[in-house]
This record gives structure tokens, C-alpha cells and sequence, in this order.
């Protein structure tokens, strides 16, 4: 975006995945204005998720719209409305490079890899203290060879990957449920970092 986010408008929004006939969503309406936090709680196969999906355009629905600050998605370049938005999921997806470059990742590739951002990135999400303990450090490959790391540390790298990117929309698909308590609350220490100053879509299968 070249303006601050101001809010984000679904229109009578419903799909259906190719031949389905049952709709994923049906005459979904909603605002969400900057600095808001809103949770979409259910369970598995409500669409949540399905939701969440339609703001980057992974795809479009069939009927209704999606307004960014008033103006349709469609009209905003796919580079420049997935900048505007952070994605963290319950599964860490992690790439066959460094520690460093995981983190950076997303970043504008014009510009060299800026370790003091990224350090700083990592800290905030809790991430610098296991990063240092690595053999090789932020230079640590991830990969096939590379490190083996708990899903509460992968996860912590991808949100420091979010706030590296520091995108005004921040979506958080169920992001602590398949960590084991300790994990979950190193987790929710750091989401909780990311989330301030920052409009959060929370999608969650319980309310806690």
C-alpha cells in the first residue's frame, strides 16, 4: 500500500471451492478498521481460514467484494497487497537457507540483508537466545542437512520473519495449536509483540 491501512471491508462475500456445490461462505459482511483485533472462532471446516485466504487473493469468491481503504482488491497489484499483510500459520513454513535469510525473507531483495534488523527482529520474538546457540548461529542452515529445531523455535522465526516485514495486517491462522504448553507460551509472548500497533485477524478453534 502507499497510503496507511484504514480498513479492510468484506461485501456479501461467499464461495465455493470448483465444483462444489456447498458454499464455504455464504453473505459474509464485515469491517475491520485499522488497529482493531478481531477473532474468528469455530470449528474445523467453518471457513475461517477460507476467509482469511480471500484478503492476499490465494483466490476470489464468486460473489460479493473485498474493499481495501474503499477500493477493491482487484485493483491493488498482487505484489503490493501481499506486502501489505503478515501471514503466521500453525505450520512454520520454513525455506533451505540460513537462519538469517528465513527471517529476511519477503524483504525488497534490491536491498543487502540488514543483520541488525533481522537480530532485532529475532529478539523481539524471543528467537536471538536458541539462534546463538546454534552452531553456526543466524548463519545456521535450515534444510534437509540443516538444523533440527522444535515447532515452538520455528515458530518464533516466522514471527520475527512478520515483524521483520512489519505489514500493517497482521492474519494469525491458529498459530500456537500444535505446541505443547511450554512452547505456547513463548509463542504467545512473542505474538503478542507482533500484534501491538498492528490490525490482527486471530483465527482460533477455542476461544482461549
Amino acid at each position: 500500500l502507499d497510503e496507511p491501512f484504514r480498513e479492510l471491508t468484506f461485501r456479501d462475500v461467499s464461495l465455493h471451492y470448483g465444483d462444489e456445490s456447498t458454499l464455504a461462505l455464504r453473505g459474509v459482511s464485515l469491517t475491520v478498521k485499522a488497529g482493531e483485533r478481531i477473532a474468528f472462532v469455530g470449528p474445523s471446516g467453518a471457513g475461517k481460514t477460507t476467509l482469511v485466504n480471500l484478503i492476499p487473493r490465494f483466490y476470489d469468491p464468486q460473489r460479493g467484494e473485498i474493499l481495501l481503504n474503499g477500493k477493491p482488491l482487484k485493483e491493488y497489484s498482487l505484489a503490493s497487497l501481499r506486502r501489505s499483510v503478515s501471514m503466521v500459520s500453525q505450520d512454520a513454513f520454513l525455506f533451505d537457507m540460513t537462519i538469517a535469510e528465513n527471517i529476511a525473507y519477503g524483504r525488497d531483495l534490491s536491498s543487502e540483508l540488514d543483520m541488525d534488523r533481522v537480530r532485532s527482529a529475532a529478539v523481539a520474538a524471543y528467537a536471538d537466545g536458541f539462534i546463538r546457540e546454534l552452531p553456526e548461529g543466524y548463519e545456521t542452515p535450515i534444510g534437509e542437512r540443516g538444523v533440527r529445531l522444535s515447532g515452538g523455535q520455528k515458530q518464533r522465526l516466522t514471527i520475527a520473519r512478520a515483524l521483520l516485514k512489519d505489514a500493517p495486517l497482521l492474519i494469525l491462522d491458529e498459530a500456537t495449536s500444535a505446541l505443547d504448553s511450554e512452547s505456547e507460551h513463548m509463542v504467545q509472548k512473542a505474538l503478542d509483540t507482533l500484534m501491538l500497533n498492528r490490525t490482527s485477524l486471530i483465527i482460533a478453534h477455542r476461544l482461549s
